[in-house]
């Protein structure tokens, strides 16, 4: 078969329309898919800087605005919002017209509220989009003596709290759990055999008096009562056992950060929890008691340090009476042995919207007695969520880093002072880095 050279060429261009067309489409493949990346690329952008945004502006609005009664208040969020106020009463209706109050919340605001009075703030994000409902509530405005003065802490619990479950080896060699799946971390045991049981001693005889018999166990968890059935084993030594690590008390070092005109404590800044099972611990009766700090660890990158203080438990030791453990610290009744630990001047009370970043001051007790020590506030989280860690801090004062390396546990609870004004209370200290802590608002101790 024999090929002119016009059919050669004709050839040469189909192979060439070929090729073009493979690299056009090629091409036309490579620029779809750039858009779409560009395309999904914009869309992640916007939605992480739409989550940031928010982020921000939640951070940035308190849950709650506190207020003090008859006076003026002023506070600036700077976040492109606005909120509409109305009263809040028992029966649900407010007494401001639909949009008479209407503020922008990126400007300056000043409020003033009537004794007993109760507001909501409706948010809405460039004044369209409904975000948060703000409470604004008013607080009395109110001295507090700041103490800064170690104070040794016992605590009984309601109860007998259950730390978790375990094994032991029976008699017959065998291992027994009678409580697994049974009893859970956090369960407080009530009664035995319907007979109330408060201490740890008497609740471990009735159980080796059983004589292997069940015991019905009344427990409290998660704020229901149960009765469960839990039938007791023999362990290697012949005693009556259920496999339970329980305790019915706690110890611990801490600051005490206020004292009120009622003689009234607070203290701590955050709730004394269960140290296996992390949960706020439930309260029977509490005693405060004098200590002395005999040693300090400092903290260093990663590991914090500690205070250690001897406490001695007899009468003539007491400070005073907890009444209450909440996340917010714990309080209770001074006698006048602590009435006199509260030798400073009483200061105001500084709400959230008054404390600016920079510096501050700390009143804690590091070597015999309570001092100042310079910090520096470098963050303020508004947001209510925040309980106990409203307030970023970091140590600056060169003696107090000589001494603990910055924030150290048992200094929980030590006053915040900044302006002349009592603004909070130490309640944590980074990890990572020792010089730098959380503080909460006074506002949310009082909150109790």
């Amino acid at each position: 078969m024999k090929m002119d050279e016009g059919d050669i060429i004709k050839g040469r261009a189909g192979a060439d329309m070929v090729v073009l067309l493979k690299n056009w489409k090629r091409r036309a493949l490579r620029h779809k898919i750039y858009r779409c990346t560009l395309w999904t690329t914009l869309v992640v952008s916007c939605t992480a800087l739409m989550g940031m945004l928010y982020y921000y502006v939640d951070s940035s609005i308190p849950s709650v605005i506190h207020i003090r009664a008859g006076e003026e208040e002023s506070f600036h969020l700077g976040v492109p919002a606005r909120g509409e106020i109305v009263s809040v009463s028992e029966s649900g209706e407010s007494n401001i017209p639909a949009g008479a109050v209407n503020i922008d919340l990126s400007r300056p605001v000043t409020l003033k509220t009537a004794e007993d009075s109760a507001y909501a703030m409706q948010v809405k994000l460039f004044g369209i989009l409904p975000f948060k409902q703000v409470g604004i509530q008013t607080i009395e405005a109110q001295e507090l003596i700041p103490v800064g003065s170690p104070i040794g802490i016992y605590v009984k619990t309601d109860g007998i709290l259950v730390v978790g479950t375990g094994e032991f080896k029976g008699e017959d060699g065998t291992e027994y759990s009678p409580s697994r799946y049974i009893l859970k971390s956090g369960d407080y045991i009530r009664k035995v055999n319907g007979e109330v049981v408060t201490e740890k001693d008497d609740f471990i005889e009735r159980i080796e008096q059983s004589g292997g018999k069940e015991v019905v166990l009344t427990l409290e968890r998660d704020g229901d009562f149960l009765e469960l059935a839990v039938k007791p084993e023999r362990d290697a030594t012949g005693d009556y056992k259920i496999g339970a690590w329980i305790r019915d008390n706690a110890q611990g070092v801490g600051t005490m950060t206020y004292i009120d005109s009622q003689g009234n404590f607070g203290a701590l800044g955050h709730g004394i929890t269960d140290v296996d099972t992390s949960t706020l611990m439930q309260m029977e009766d509490g005693t405060l008691y004098e200590t002395d700090i005999v040693d300090i660890k400092k903290g260093t990158t990663g590991t914090p340090g500690e205070m250690t203080g001897m406490i001695v438990y007899s009468d003539d030791r007491i400070l005073g009476d907890i009444t209450s453990n909440s996340s917010r610290g714990i309080f209770g009744i001074c006698n006048p042995k602590a009435l006199a630990m509260g030798t400073r001047e009483a200061l105001p009370i500084g709400l959230k919207q008054e404390i600016k970043l920079g510096r501050a001051q700390i009143l804690c007790t590091v070597d015999g007695s309570p001092k100042y020590y310079d910090v520096e506030i470098t963050a303020l989280h508004l947001d209510h969520d925040n309980v106990n860690r409203g307030i970023e801090l970091k140590v600056t004062d060169p003696k107090l880093l000589e001494l603990t390396g910055g924030i150290v546990q048992g200094m929980s609870g030590s006053p915040i002072i900044q302006n002349g004004k009592f603004v909070g209370a130490v309640t944590h200290v980074l990890v990572q880095d020792s010089t730098k802590g959380y503080g909460i608002f006074i506002e949310n101790m009082l909150e109790r």
